[in-house]
């Protein structure tokens, strides 16, 4: 393997003392995962939030074995993590990408539709402005999965349908994509909810 494409970070996990197994969305290749030196330390560490976009080149002798990543950053969305909500969407919407999609497969307009709803939360002034976005991503991911059933676009003015269809599909994500692996997933998915339900009741 030997890849170099811009990249969405959806997960970092610590491996040993200093370095990282994160996986990376990339709209030719996938989702890819990568064993990245020194990821713990505090030049790498900002780079590899979930939602950042990155340079990634990823390097390896085997297809077999996990390749070493070096990545660069293009992007970053780190300051919406001192945001409740819309860090609680950037948190779902990326751990979503990495425990649904399979490896190596390419899904470029999920890449696409993932880009779109994370510069969605940075730009627009309430979660009215990327609800909907967030939604649309989560429907394709199910259709792209070959999964779920035809779901109609509420309007954005209208959140108490939002909400009615946000919790449909929930139901179909815990049914069909994340239904071996939901436990940890959906509670970043709950924790939105919750957040969501405020602007009804504000």
């Amino acid at each position: 393997m030997d890849i170099r494409a811009p990249a969405i970070v959806c997960a970092s996990r610590p491996h040993g003392e200093t370095a990282a197994i994160v996986r990376l969305m990339t709209a030719e290749h996938g989702m890819v995962a990568g064993y990245v030196a020194g990821a713990r330390g505090r030049a790498l560490r900002p780079v590899l939030i979930p939602g950042n976009l990155v340079d990634a080149q990823l390097k390896s002798r085997s297809e077999s074995r996990l390749p070493f990543a070096r990545v660069e950053l293009v992007r970053s969305r780190g300051s919406l993590l001192s945001e409740p909500l819309p860090a609680a969407a950037i948190n779902w919407v990326t751990a979503l990408a990495a425990s649904a999609l399979p490896e190596r497969q390419p899904f470029p307009a999920l890449y696409q539709s993932l880009e779109a709803v994370l510069e969605a939360i940075c730009v627009a002034p309430s979660a009215r402005g990327w609800a909907v976005p967030l939604l649309s991503f989560e429907v394709l991911l199910i259709a792209q999965l070959g999964y779920g059933e035809p779901v109609r676009r509420p309007e954005a003015q209208d959140w108490p349908a939002m909400l009615r269809t946000f919790d449909m599909l929930g139901r179909q994500l815990q049914r069909y994509p994340l239904a071996d692996r939901h436990g940890d997933v959906m509670a970043s998915r709950l924790m939105l909810r919750e957040r969501l339900a405020r602007i009804e009741d504000g």
